[in-house]
């Protein structure tokens, strides 16, 4: 049995600063090549009197090109390639720093009559480059819009400003309310809770307190054109579409989110931790799915396969399932009575508490790990992870894996299975290729290609949490099919000028006002 607040320490053991937002200049740069600099295309100038008018209006404006530089560097591997080859990835625009909503209000007012694109900014912890302004404009920070508003003790609803930093947000709903949100990312000390919606994110724990659509009870968006709405609201309602969901998600295309509306849990006084390992990855998922059928529903439920087993537990051979839940003792003991009696059917049993504890020490090891591997100027790491439904799910681990390995210059493919439903899970790939640094680009481009042909195939999802921003856009019309004209108009009304985060999502980064 692990301790009652283990899982909820575990997060506690991090090695970053409380609220950091910007990511750490990159390896040394390598030699530039020849060819376009990072990753604009025609970027937007903003002339000196729109400068002045948002000096007038906002906190803080940046101009010059390293401080650009700084406030536009993400987490994703292309970013990473860009720069570290001499090509800072967005060099060119306009950094505005914004704490108060009205302010937000005004400089989108300012944007939208000057035909400025406009990037929203905060922890940049994305991997995607979804926050990368790739028109160049405005780049509107939010970091500062951070403040705890309010908290419903009833009804157990909080109510926060977007840009406050998840592990400042989780700690204060903790020492002050006893709550907690049970969202915990990979990314939680360095990412934001409206990059959480606004990127449709996920935590280790989704199992339990699902993703975070599931989370919001409503919020505050301002438009394109500067005014402000509210979505939301309700437990349930049966008054047409729900456009609370249109704007989760949305990656800042249609809309700068302000305020959150927030559904909490009391903290959990009990936790345990089971562990199994299986034969093979395919009976693996036939647990988990199992798990999931006969109602169970562990706050993890993560199963590695061999290669990822072997750098998180060090055990070479077996599939591990790791399965750890908290809450009431009744509910937590009836699910690992579920979860055990499963597994016994289909692996055999390791030690739960041992693994559960390593799990806490390693977990970020898998993925982008170099472990294992010859690390050298030409590495490059990625993840990929998508959901798709249990029939599909074994075929799909199999052919990603064997897409990648294929691709000339790749190290190794592996996944893991990070978060389980009913009906499908997600299954989080890894990639690692070295090639010559010269060719980075292409064997990243070539891997992503080859892993998303077998997606589109089986009509699975494209991200389950990490969101499409610039690296999935190529694939999203394939995978979208004949709803994406759909998405394409509901883009173009709410944002007829095309000025929010422009180039996302799979759309058009056309500029009409300024463009044949």
């Amino acid at each position: 049995m692990i301790s009652k607040d283990a899982i909820q320490r575990g997060y506690n053991r991090r090695n970053y600063v409380v609220g950091a937002h910007t990511p750490p200049a990159y390896a040394k740069t390598i030699t530039a090549t020849d060819g376009p600099p990072g990753l604009q295309r025609a970027p937007v100038t903003v002339a000196t009197e729109h400068i002045d008018a948002l000096r007038e209006v906002a906190d803080e404006v940046l101009t010059d090109t390293g401080s650009v530089v700084a406030w536009t560097r993400d987490w994703w591997a292309g970013s990473m390639v860009s720069e570290t080859g001499g090509k800072p990835a967005t060099p060119q625009a306009v950094i505005v720093r914004a704490s108060r909503v009205e302010q937000i209000q005004a400089v989108m007012r300012i944007a939208n009559a000057a035909s400025i694109p406009v990037t929203v900014s905060a922890g940049r912890s994305n991997v995607t480059g979804a926050a990368l302004p790739v028109r160049g404009g405005i780049v509107l920070d939010v970091c500062e819009l951070n403040k705890l508003i309010g908290f419903d003790a009833d009804s157990q609803i909080v109510e926060v400003e977007a840009g406050m930093f998840g592990d400042v947000f989780e700690e204060t709903i903790q020492r002050e309310h006893r709550m907690t949100m049970g969202h915990w990312p990979s990314s939680f000390g360095i990412s934001t809770v409206g990059g959480w919606v606004a990127c449709r994110g996920a935590g280790q724990l989704s199992t339990r307190y699902g993703k975070i659509e599931d989370m919001v009870f409503g919020m505050d968006v301002v438009l394109a054109d500067g005014s402000l709405i509210a979505v939301g609201g309700y437990s349930r309602a049966a008054v047409g579409s729900d456009l609370q969901q249109l704007f989760i998600g949305s990656e800042g295309t249609l809309g700068v989110i302000v305020r959150v509306r927030l559904k909490l849990h009391r903290l959990p006084d009990y936790g345990r931790a089971i562990a199994y390992g299986f034969d093979s990855f395919a009976t693996g998922l036939e647990a988990c799915r199992e798990i999931m059928q006969r109602g169970a529903n562990p706050a993890a439920l993560r199963l590695y396969d061999a290669l990822e087993s072997k750098v998180q537990f060090e055990l070479a051979d077996t599939h591990v399932l790791l399965i750890a839940d908290e809450g009431a003792p009744e509910m937590v003991d009836a699910v690992m009575t579920i979860s055990e009696r499963v597994c016994k059917e289909l692996g055999r049993q390791l030690d739960g508490p041992v693994i559960f504890e390593r799990w806490l020490d390693t977990r970020y090891l898998t993925g982008k790990s170099a472990e294992g591997f010859k690390r050298s100027p030409g590495f490059v790491a990625d993840t990929l992870e998508m959901s798709g439904r249990w029939s599909d799910l074994p075929a799909i681990y199999d052919e990603v894996v064997a897409a990648i390995n294929a691709v000339p210059g790749t190290l190794a493919g592996s996944a893991h299975q990070s978060h389980a439903y009913v009906d499908g899970a997600c299954l989080y790939f890894s990639l690692r290729g070295e090639v010559e640094v010269e060719h980075r680009a292409r064997w990243y481009r070539q891997a992503w290609d080859a892993a998303n042909a077998v997606l589109v195939r089986h009509n699975a999802a494209l991200s389950h949490h990490h969101g499409v921003g610039l690296l999935r856009a190529p694939y999203m019309a394939d995978s979208l099919g004949s709803a994406f004209p759909v998405l394409e108009a509901i883009k173009r009304t709410l944002d007829p000028k095309n000025i929010l985060n422009p180039g996302k999502l799979g759309l058009t980064d056309k500029l009409p006002q300024t463009e044949d």
